[in-house]
């Protein structure tokens, strides 16, 4: 019996394979060598039905453990979380589910009023993007796309997929529907130019699935004060690194989970130590529709270096 794959295995063509030791230099704003960004992923999800993550094992519908633990993020924790960030002067990338603007509008509101970027995240995290057919899924980025635009008077340049599930034609959907850059990628610790069909363009700004509170206090069930730990030594070995070459560093968070007051006040130690090395001058405190608008002008000025 022979293999299933005997010769080249199944690929997607989205890009070449080019190891971090072989890729273009150049300096991030500032001349900083490491771009630093918060991914602050603000969802709503469905009563009695759908995905989500849980607190404890999944119970008949309507489950209210851990659809109340999920909307605390929404009613406590994420104006906890904004009271930290606006301590240290912290810019986010808002991860946004449409859904939020039916049920929370202030929320969004006041991320808009901070100068937060909102990167499309689907209309819920109820519900993965991938099982859509073609017709659907495009449909799905024109109406968050549209409803962004109306309702908060900008347009996501970005998007990550509700439980990054994607179908084979996400990126070509995301290029023909206006968006800039995607953050359903977690392959590298640079941006990256994507092949999509037509030529559209379409940069792959790195995501964490490592530094992101989801798999690692909830899958792994990791402690506050590590995951804190986890985040400085993650920054710490990354500013040496980018000494060489230039780095992007996300960290992901979710306010059900690090809005929780014992959470919050290890994450505080966390990012006031990335907010100090900002105020030396060490990174570029930014945002992901930054650093894909920041690459995307160095590659007009050096076309191909970033594929």
């Amino acid at each position: 019996m022979s293999t299933r794959w005997p010769d080249r295995l199944p690929t997607h063509d989205r890009f070449d394979y080019r190891p971090i030791t072989r890729r273009p230099d150049y300096a991030w704003p500032n001349g900083a060598r490491l771009a630093v960004y918060i991914g602050f992923n603000v969802e709503h999800f469905a009563f009695g039905d759908g995905l989500g993550a849980c607190i404890g094992p999944a119970s008949p519908q309507p489950d209210v453990l851990n659809h109340g633990w999920r909307e605390y993020g929404n009613r406590v924790g994420a104006w906890r979380c904004l009271e930290l960030f606006d301590s240290l002067a912290l810019p986010t990338g808002a991860l946004v589910n449409t859904a939020l603007y039916d049920h929370c509008p202030e929320l969004v509101q006041a991320l808009v009023a901070r100068g937060d970027e909102l990167i499309g995240h689907g209309h819920s995290n109820a519900e993965r993007q991938g099982v859509l057919d073609e017709e659907h899924e495009r449909a799905l980025l024109l109406r968050c796309r549209e409803r962004m635009l109306r309702e908060s008077g900008q347009a996501p340049a970005g998007w990550l997929s509700p439980w990054i599930s994607e179908s084979a034609l996400t990126p070509d959907l995301l290029a023909e529907t206006g968006y800039g850059y995607t953050l359903n990628w977690c392959h590298d610790d640079q941006p990256l130019r994507m092949r999509t069909r037509g030529g559209g363009s379409l940069w792959s700004v790195p995501y964490p699935q490592e530094l992101n509170d989801i798999p690692m206090i909830v899958g792994r069930l990791m402690d506050a004060k590590d995951f804190s730990a986890m985040v400085i030594d993650n920054f710490e070995e990354m500013l040496d690194q980018s000494r060489a070459q230039p780095l992007v560093m996300g960290v992901a968070l979710h306010p059900y989970i690090v809005g929780q007051p014992y959470r919050l006040r290890h994450l505080r130690t966390a990012l006031t130590r990335l907010a100090q090395a900002r105020d030396r001058g060490d990174v570029w405190f930014t945002t992901p529709g930054a650093i894909a608008t920041h690459v995307a002008g160095l590659e007009k000025e050096r076309p191909g270096e970033f594929d």
